[in-house]
């Protein structure tokens, strides 16, 4: 049974050519693992490596793209699944009820939204999949920093904390998200 993952990532492929790098990696590896991709849609930025990423390999994916987005002509039409739903709240439980795991890779405002609040469903109970950062070249060092800060400043506990891994390599950290 092929198991899903999660990935959040930018609609933008960022400064570096080492995002895009990290992204056709990470979708190769997850391909070669027999584990469909999971994420909002687009054809454009990191979203679009990705998905070519693990269709080239042979690999699954579905993507779920809110109507407004699809209208703007950034949906990706090769893919093996795509859910057109009507706004981003039901884009965000779509794509939390098809995955059972997530990866945040560098992106900005949205990306990091779609973290918090997978982090936040995790520490609720609502649910007990595992959460991971792809951490390209630092990407997420500060992130990383901050939480531990406000963990040490008791806002976050231990135990909450801990629910974000992180890897340098999608490699790693696939088997940190199926240990």
């Amino acid at each position: 049974m092929t198991k899903t993952i999660c990935v959040y990532c930018g609609a933008n492929a960022g400064v570096t050519p080492a995002y895009a790098e990290a992204a056709r990696a990470l979708g190769r590896a997850l391909a070669d693992q027999n584990l469909a991709l999971v994420y909002g849609g687009g054809k454009v930025g990191l979203m679009g490596v990705i998905a070519d990423a693990v269709l080239a390999a042979g690999g699954e994916v579905t993507g779920v793209i809110p109507t407004a987005l699809v209208e703007r002509e950034v949906g990706h039409m090769g893919l093996t699944r795509q859910f057109i739903v009507k706004d981003m709240h039901e884009r965000k439980a779509m794509m939390a009820s098809l995955s059972d795991g997530f990866i945040a890779m560098p992106g900005g405002m949205g990306t990091l939204e779609e973290l918090f609040e997978m982090l936040t469903w995790s520490q609720l109970g609502i649910h007990a999949k595992p959460i991971g950062l792809l951490n390209v070249d630092g990407f997420y060092d500060g992130l990383i920093d901050f939480i531990a800060h406000a963990s040490g400043q008791g806002f976050i506990r231990p135990q909450h904390a801990a629910l974000m891994m992180s890897a340098t390599d999608p490699q790693a950290l696939l088997q940190l998200l199926k240990a």
